[in-house]
C-alpha cells in the first residue's frame, strides 16, 4: 500500500497525487497541504498551529515528548500496511529537522519499506544492492553512504567513476551525471541517493 507523509518543512508546491494512498499530516504541514491533497489522519502535538485540523485529529501528543511528529506518523503509516512512502515536507526549514528526517528515510528502509522524500528540487531515498537509476536519465545524483560505509560494486551510465568505497567524511559522491536510460549503481551497504530535478 502507498503512503504519504506531509510534514512541516519547506511547503511542497508541485502536484501530489493521492489517489489510492493513506495520508497522514504532521502538525504544521496542515497549514501547506490544506485543501490541496486529501488528509486522513492529522498526527502530532499541534504546537504550530491555531486551529484544531480537518479531520480532527485522534490523539493530541505533548509537545515534550521522545519522538517527533514526523516520527510518530511514519510508524502509524508503517503500521496500518504502508510499503511504499512518499514524504513531501520534508526539506529546508530547520537544519536539525530537514536532517532527523533524513533518519525517518533510513528507519523505514530498515523496516523494509521503500521510502522517498521529494522536494521541489530532489528525490532523496536510500538503496542498496542492483540501484536502477535510468528513469533519471540527464539528471545529476549525488551518492552519500548512509548508516555505514559504502562500498561500489559496480556501476554503468554515470559520466563520473566511482571510488570502491564512499566513507563518511568524503563528498567523492557528489554530482554525477545519468548518461544512460540502462544506468545502475552496485553497492555493498546502504547508499542515500539524491537526485536533482533540473536538468544538467
Amino acid at each position: 500500500m502507498r503512503g504519504i507523509l506531509l510534514l512541516n518543512g519547506d511547503p511542497y508546491t508541485g502536484e501530489i497525487s493521492d489517489g489510492g494512498a493513506l495520508v497522514y499530516c504532521c502538525d504544521g504541514a496542515y497549514k501547506w497541504a490544506r485543501g490541496r491533497v486529501r488528509i486522513d489522519k492529522n498526527i502530532g502535538d499541534f504546537d504550530s498551529l491555531d486551529v484544531l485540523p480537518e479531520p480532527p485529529p485522534e490523539e493530541i501528543y505533548p509537545s515534550e515528548k521522545d519522538y517527533t511528529d514526523g516520527e510518530i506518523a511514519l510508524g502509524k503509516l508503517i503500521s496500518a500496511g504502508a510499503d511504499e512512502i512518499e514524504i513531501y515536507g520534508g526539506g529546508g526549514g530547520r537544519e536539525d529537522h530537514f536532517l532527523g528526517n533524513l533518519q525517518l528515510l533510513y528507519s523505514a528502509y530498515s523496516r523494509g519499506v521503500k521510502c522517498t522524500m521529494i522536494t521541489d528540487r530532489s528525490f532523496i531515498f536510500p538503496a542498496s544492492g542492483k540501484i536502477l537509476l535510468g528513469k533519471y536519465f540527464g539528471k545529476t545524483l549525488s551518492v552519500l553512504p548512509f548508516g555505514g560505509e559504502l562500498r561500489i560494486m559496480d556501476y554503468m551510465g554515470l559520466k563520473y567513476p566511482y571510488p570502491p568505497a564512499l566513507h563518511y567524511g568524503e563528498c567523492r559522491g557528489i554530482s554525477n551525471i545519468v548518461q544512460s536510460e540502462n544506468a545502475f549503481l552496485e553497492t555493498d551497504g546502504v547508499a542515500l541517493i539524491i537526485v536533482n530535478k533540473g536538468e544538467v
